[in-house]
Formats: structure tokens, C-alpha cells, sequence
């Protein structure tokens, strides 16, 4: 700790280069090098910035830039690591004193003083300042290890929800390509939206989870060929509420939370003819109004065991017919202007042969 503190760097501010040989003298006859000797206190901020510094010993009458004009200074810059300040002066008024410490000072010194005082003082604020040093550098290394742990349990949750959102793919006749472009188009229309950049990377993750549910569903049902019965469709109507309660947490996660509210809501219609619920409007949920949307063109336009793949002009005709009724107006509108950029989305994760 000693060859550590004598290699701390010490700026000696005074505007008589007298006083600051007999101050150097002092500090090197304690094995102090590392000395700045600054005449001129408008060079102060430029050296203080050019390398790190461990103490100031500065004196307060100075022409050009007085030592409470310093002080003043380094408050500004509000660096976290500010060095201690030792103000050394021949002013033994009580209000300068007072004044120096409500600036920033650490201690204070007057003129004429002894060597053995001011290497006391000189080796305490050193000590304190490299106590502070320490703990700082701690702390920065506590705060590296809890975000590269958080930014690892982020990944494994995302990988998780990400999994979840492809396991409705292995019970249904849909793609892992479709709940992919689900979750970009979703996202796309977030953005433009406006609904924030946290929003936005949530409804990336969420979309895809929009038909979890399905994993509750019979096969019979889930996989049949054809157009379903009144019974079964009352039956695959439940995915919603599976989806919705697969999706439950008592965490506070806001892709988990995104991902429920568009699982039970994704079916709702803007006149209230959707399920599970019969919400309609503004009532049901952004998120499932923007997900029955992006859900449905991206499957008109995918084949599927019960029908071929339609057309853009077909899709597109649809979405027209349906807005106001099946589609939130001004979303469908959002949409069609979007649609180049939907498209490139489709256009970079096509289906797969089967």
C-alpha cells in the first residue's frame, strides 16, 4: 500500500512558484514523485482531465481563477471519482473556511503549517481516496457480474418462451415460418404504431405464443381436413382460454403478460362476434387486435390441408371487406400501407416444403 500511495499523482496548485518548490520538496522527502506543479490555475481542468488524479493541494488566493472558482469548477463535472481537495491557504478568516468545504473541500490547511501536519493530512486523503477507488472498482465489477448474469437469464427466458411459441407448430398444421413472420410482422406494426421500442421487442416475442393453446386441443379436431362442425369448433374456440391460462404468471414479466393478453384475445372481432370473450372496439386489447390481423392474412396466404394458398389481391380484398367488422379500421388501414414492408417480411422466412 505504501509504493502505491507514493505513486499517487498529486497536483500542487499556487500561483507563487515558491511555495510550490517548498511544497514538492516536502512531499519527494516522503518519497512522493508523482507531482504536477501547476503556476497558472487555468491549466488546472486541462491537466486534472489529462490523467487520472489521487489529490489537489490547492491554495485560494490565485489571480485569473481563484481556489473557490476550482472548487466550483470540479463540482460541474460531477465525476464520481472526484480526488479529495486539501485547501491550503493564509486566509484564517472562519467564513472562507466554511466557504471551502460547502464547495467541495476535504480539508484545509493554513499558512504557514508544518511538514509532519500537512504529510499527515496528505497520507490520510491519499488513503481515502484510494479506499474510494477500491470500492468503486468493486462495485463496477458486482455491477458487470449482475448484468451479464441478468442478460443470461434474459436469453434462457427467451429461448424458453421461444420453444413454448413453436410448440403449438408440432400439434398444428402451421409453420414455425408462420408464427416467425407473425412475431416481425407484429412487432412492425408496434413500431409504427408508435407503442415504444420495449413494446415492440415484447410483441416480437409475445406474437408467436398467439395459438399455444392449441396444445389442448384433440387432434381429432386440431388436425381434421375439413371445415369443422358447430360442436368442434366450440371445442377449438377453448385455445383461447388454454393460451390465456398456460401463459399465467405471478411474475411481473411484460412479454409473459403481452403473450396471455393476445392469446385470449386474438379471435376477438371489432363488432364483438369474436370468441372468447365478444369483446368489441377499442375494448379488446392492441396487441389482439394487431395479432388477428397479422394471424389471418399471413395464413390466407399459406397452405393449409383444407385449402390452397390465396393469392396478395385475394388476401388484400379480404382484409377491405373485413375492416370494421372482423379488423380494427384504422390498424387494417395501417396494415395495407404497410404491406410492402409485410411482404419483404413473408418474402424472407417463406414456408418450407413440407
Amino acid at each position: 500500500m505504501d509504493s502505491l500511495l507514493m505513486s499517487s499523482r498529486i497536483l500542487l496548485v499556487d500561483d507563487e512558484m515558491a511555495n510550490l518548490k517548498v511544497l514538492s520538496k516536502m512531499l519527494e522527502s516522503k518519497g512522493y514523485a508523482n507531482l504536477v506543479l501547476i503556476q497558472d490555475s487555468r491549466n488546472v481542468m486541462a491537466e486534472y482531465m489529462r490523467q487520472r488524479t489521487h489529490l489537489i493541494l490547492l491554495d485560494l488566493r490565485m489571480p485569473n481563477l481563484s481556489g473557490f472558482d476550482i472548487l466550483d469548477l470540479f463540482r460541474k463535472i460531477d465525476d464520481p471519482l472526484l480526488p479529495p481537495i486539501i485547501v491550503l491557504t493564509a486566509d484564517l478568516g472562519r467564513p472562507s473556511l466554511i466557504k471551502a468545504f460547502e464547495k467541495g473541500a476535504r480539508d484545509y490547511l493554513t499558512k504557514p503549517f508544518e511538514m509532519d501536519e500537512l504529510l499527515a493530512r496528505v497520507s490520510n486523503m491519499l488513503e481515502v481516496n484510494r479506499a474510494q477507488l477500491l470500492l468503486y472498482q468493486q462495485r463496477e465489477t458486482l455491477d458487470a457480474l449482475v448484468r451479464a448474469r441478468t442478460a443470461e437469464l434474459l436469453r434462457t427466458r427467451m429461448l424458453v418462451i421461444e420453444k413454448l411459441g413453436r410448440a403449438s407448430e408440432y400439434r398444428d398444421n402451421e409453420t414455425g415460418r408462420h408464427i416467425m413472420r407473425v412475431g416481425r410482422t407484429a412487432a412492425l406494426l408496434a413500431c409504427r404504431l408508435k407503442m415504444g421500442d420495449q413494446i415492440c421487442e415484447d410483441m416480437l416475442h409475445a406474437a408467436p405464443m398467439h395459438d399455444v393453446g392449441k396444445i389442448g386441443i384433440p387432434d381429432a379436431i386440431l388436425l381434421k381436413p375439413a371445415r369443422l362442425d358447430e360442436a368442434e369448433f366450440e371445442v377449438m374456440k377453448k385455445h383461447t382460454i388454454i393460451g390465456a391460462q398456460l401463459l399465467e404468471s405471478d411474475e411481473d414479466h411484460g412479454v409473459l403478460r403481452l403473450a396471455k393478453e393476445i392469446a385470449f384475445s386474438h379471435h376477438e372481432r371489432w363488432d364483438g362476434s369474436g370468441y372468447p370473450g365478444g369483446i368489441k372496439g377499442e375494448a379488446i386489447p392492441l396487441s389482439g387486435r394487431i395479432v388477428a390481423l397479422v394471424d389471418v392474412f399471413d395464413a390466407l396466404l399459406s397452405v393449409r390441408p383444407y385449402k390452397k394458398a390465396w393469392d396478395v389481391d385475394e388476401a388484400i380484398a379480404f382484409i377491405r371487406e373485413k375492416r370494421g367488422s372482423h379488423f380494427d379500421p384504422s390498424l387494417a388501414d395501417l396494415y395495407l400501407e404497410s404491406l410492402e414492408d409485410v411482404l419483404a417480411i413473408r418474402k424472407g422466412l417463406p414456408d418450407l416444403p413440407a
